[in-house]
């Protein structure tokens, strides 16, 4: 075999492994392949492999089969108020169909991503247009996120995307609605705790001054009852003395003329009076055989119970 032989087989094996290289294309798990044939769609292959193609004639696009996640952050809405909040959401999505994806958006995933971020926004600001803020924060979120993601599959769906779902990150305030959330809430609660003190001032009042009543009501009621039993025991009092003065006259009255030296002699008290007094009968000297018995000095009528 001459050189020329040897140079021809060479070229015919390289061109050969040129196009059995040119022919093939391997398809992994995470991809799906597009072939074109002179820029139309041959045919789709979604499973992974080894296939082939004409070389030349046919291209593979390879587009990503795995879930994207697109990040929408700061984005303004307004609520049923008109206050504008900031809202940070992703959504998680899917190439479904290789075809329409690549007849309406060129395969393109960016531009894919931004189509579905415009529609994104519109779909947060009709959400978010028909309710208030306190709706954002409660258990509406829910509902709120599921209407969000169904509003997006109507667009994504012609545009061979699955939107696999829609989160809501984030819902705040914009800085000077928040500014003025916080002055309302520090006036609503400055209101609410003026009244309470208010409610607590006058249950103050109304308790004092049902105490003072009460006070006084037991005061009067124990001093009624206290003159009630000191008129009784005057009266018994009364009654033990005019039944002593009835046993023996006359010990009664020298024992009231005693209790009259007593208290009245009693803690260095000077008294200026004549030694033939009647209030000193009991101190003076009886002379033998004469006089009559000392008369008893009198004595005021005790006093009479109070009714």
């Amino acid at each position: 075999m001459n050189s020329t032989t040897k140079t021809i087989l060479a070229v015919t094996a390289i061109a050969a492994a040129v196009l059995f290289y040119l022919s093939y294309f391997v398809v992994d798990q995470k991809h799906k392949a597009l072939v074109l044939r002179f820029g139309d769609i041959d045919r789709v292959v979604e499973e992974p492999g080894l296939y082939f193609k004409l070389p030349f004639a046919d291209t593979v696009t390879l587009i990503d089969n795995r879930i994207q996640i697109w990040e929408n952050n700061g984005r303004p809405v307004q609520d049923v108020a008109s206050q504008v909040y900031i809202v940070d959401a992703f959504t998680l999505a899917r190439i479904n169909n290789a075809r329409l994806f690549r007849e309406t958006l060129g395969a393109d995933m960016m531009q894919a991503e931004q189509r579905v971020g415009a529609r994104l926004d519109a779909a947060l600001r009709q959400t978010y247009g028909r309710r208030s803020f306190d709706a954002a924060l409660s258990s509406d979120r829910a509902a709120m996120m599921r209407e969000i993601r169904d509003q997006l599959r109507e667009e994504a769906d012609a545009l061979g995307i699955e939107i696999v779902d829609v989160r809501v990150r984030r819902t705040d305030l914009s800085s000077n609605v928040l500014e003025q959330t916080y002055d309302r809430m520090k006036s609503e609660r400055n209101a609410l705790a003026q009244d309470i003190r208010s409610q607590g001032e006058s249950t103050k009042t109304r308790m004092n001054a049902e105490t003072d009543r009460t006070v006084t009501e037991k005061l009067a009621l124990a001093k009624k009852e206290a003159e009630i039993l000191r008129g009784q025991g005057d009266a018994d009092r009364n009654k033990v003395f005019a039944e002593a003065f009835e046993q023996d006259p006359e010990f009664f009255a020298f024992y009231r003329s005693m209790q009259a030296y007593q208290k009245a002699l009693g803690g260095g008290t000077t008294m200026v009076l004549s030694p033939n007094s009647e209030f000193f009968r009991y101190f003076s000297d009886q002379k033998a055989g004469g006089s009559t018995a000392p008369q008893p000095v009198p004595v005021p009528a005790p006093a009479q119970p109070a009714q």
